[in-house]
């Protein structure tokens, strides 16, 4: 009988990953955040059903992916905050200096609404 070891590699980042930018993590070869297949686990989304909102990946990256979430939690969760929190405060740079084009459909967006609502 034999006893082969079967050795287990850490998954690097680079496998599936690729940094982009200041503290922007993306699928290699794609425009797909790490944030958006990580948020779809967490959702209860198979692997399967991942793969299947982004017909650009296969399975392999999918579960690349999320092994490489499982064994980074902590990190991956600080990098999500941070991705969150960058969103949040490029929103609120947004809403407070919307451009003319945005304060054009507002205007339209009030009038519609005060003329359909008496």
């Amino acid at each position: 009988m034999s006893s082969a070891v079967l050795e287990i590699r850490p998954l690097p980042m680079e496998d599936y990953l690729e940094s982009v930018g200041t503290d922007m993590i993306r699928v290699k070869g794609h425009r797909i955040g790490l944030e958006h297949i990580v948020e779809r686990y967490q959702e209860g989304y198979s692997p399967e059903q991942i793969a299947l909102d982004f017909p650009g990946l296969d399975l392999e990256q999918v579960y690349g992916i999320i092994a490489y979430y499982l064994r980074n939690e902590a990190d991956v969760h600080a990098y999500i905050e941070r991705v969150n929190a960058r969103a949040e405060r490029a929103y609120q740079q947004w809403a407070a200096h919307p451009s003319p084009a945005t304060r054009r459909v507002q205007e339209i967006r009030a009038r519609y609404q005060s003329e359909h609502s008496a």
